[in-house]
């Protein structure tokens, strides 16, 4: 198998953060495609606790609207870095509260997509 040196930009944010009305994960993703990034992801994390000491959990009614979303973007280090000036934008129009990071990886792919 070959593997490529790719960039792997994570973003975590508050299921609850919005960005005019829209869920910030749902933006970035669809920012991601349109500037033509080669994949991204969300998942949705069932339990979590940051800075604040907080436990946010889908156990606890009350805080499940709080849970934490992990949006990942995969792609050469030029276009990760093309694309964080957008991150950072949109983040600040909405006042979203996104820690990120950022890792060098190896990219390999096994079989056919559907």
């Amino acid at each position: 198998m070959k593997f490529e040196e790719k960039q792997l930009l994570r973003m975590y944010v508050g299921e609850q953060a919005k960005h005019h009305h829209r869920p910030f994960y749902e933006v970035i993703v669809a920012e991601a495609k349109a500037t033509g990034i080669a994949g991204a992801t969300v998942f949705k994390g069932i339990l979590s606790y940051g800075m604040s000491g907080r436990v946010h959990t889908a156990k606890i009614l009350e805080l499940s609207q709080h849970l934490p979303m992990l949006i990942e973007i995969v792609d050469t280090p030029e276009r990760v870095s093309e694309f964080l000036p957008v991150v950072e934008a949109l983040a600040a129009e909405s006042g979203a509260h996104v820690h990120v990071t950022l890792e060098e990886v190896q990219v390999g792919v096994i079989g056919t997509e559907q």
